[in-house]
């Protein structure tokens, strides 16, 4: 473990709490509390918190019937998470530059985090007249995007409804739909036709299709998507000549993370 004690730019109970985590190994994949304490240099009191801590948040739980604790499989996705994003960037950047063009201003690769969609790669040619600044790492609520609409489309209804009902759906233009039983129905229509069509209800003036990328067992990992201004093609053009790119592409990203093992989705 790194000494950090003499570091003034630390939450040192933060770091107690990853030494208590730490604690645990292939080795010693069961520790009772005061083993706990010892292993990450704690009193049993501190252990104890921690512990009791980490099992509330999903992280260790106890073991029944006896005083040992052990990791849960939550703390795989730490780690799961880190290697899924760097695999999707990576593999994504050649297939995003690859739509975007003289229609296509920007292509996007996004992942859904609780009610929202946060962007983890994009290549962006133009839109700057329209005033859109999403960049990666920016977040928007997912019943508003055509990326929010491919990834849910994928989940069952239950899920769905549990995900849009999250938190406040607000109109962040006159198009955004926030109406339930409306985005449930228009989520069924996405699933039908394999590709969400966004007609400015993220951005007045902006058109977007999405599609999802699935694993294996088709759970959506992420998705991906193309956008342009209105003013330079009509709705009825625009996915017309997108939707099979964008589909293509989307395609393309799920066999190729598929094929890298290990990969589970980001959520």
């Amino acid at each position: 473990m790194a000494d950090i004690s003499n570091s003034k730019n630390t939450i040192q109970s933060l770091a107690k709490g990853f030494r208590v985590l730490e604690s645990f190994s292939a080795q010693e994949p069961q520790l009772t509390m005061a083993q706990v304490a010892r292993a990450a240099g704690v009193d049993n009191a501190t252990a104890f918190r921690f512990l009791n801590t980490l099992v509330d948040l999903g992280y260790v739980q106890r073991v029944p019937n006896t005083r040992l604790f052990e990791l849960s499989t939550k703390v795989l996705n730490l780690g799961f998470n880190a290697i899924a994003h760097a695999d999707l960037r990576t593999l994504a950047r050649p297939v995003l530059r690859k739509l975007v063009g003289q229609t296509n201003e920007a292509a996007s690769i996004g992942v859904l985090e609780n009610a929202e969609i946060i962007y983890a790669e994009r290549i962006q040619a133009g839109l700057t007249r329209l005033g859109v600044d999403i960049r990666i790492g920016s977040r928007v609520p997912v019943h508003s995007t055509a990326i929010g609409h491919a990834i849910l489309s994928s989940l069952p209804e239950s899920e769905q409804r549990a995900i849009l009902d999250a938190r406040p759906r607000q109109k962040l233009t006159e198009k955004t739909l926030v109406d339930i039983e409306a985005l449930l129905a228009r989520l069924q229509q996405v699933r039908q036709r394999g590709y969400a069509l966004s007609d400015q209800e993220t951005v007045s003036g902006l058109y977007v299709i999405a599609a999802p990328i699935l694993d294996a067992d088709g759970i959506p990992l992420a998705a991906l998507s193309v956008a342009a201004p209105a003013l330079n093609t009509t709705l009825p053009q625009f996915e017309q000549l997108a939707a099979p790119s964008v589909m293509e592409a989307a395609q393309s990203l799920s066999h190729a993370l598929q094929a890298t093992g290990g990969v589970i989705s980001p959520r």
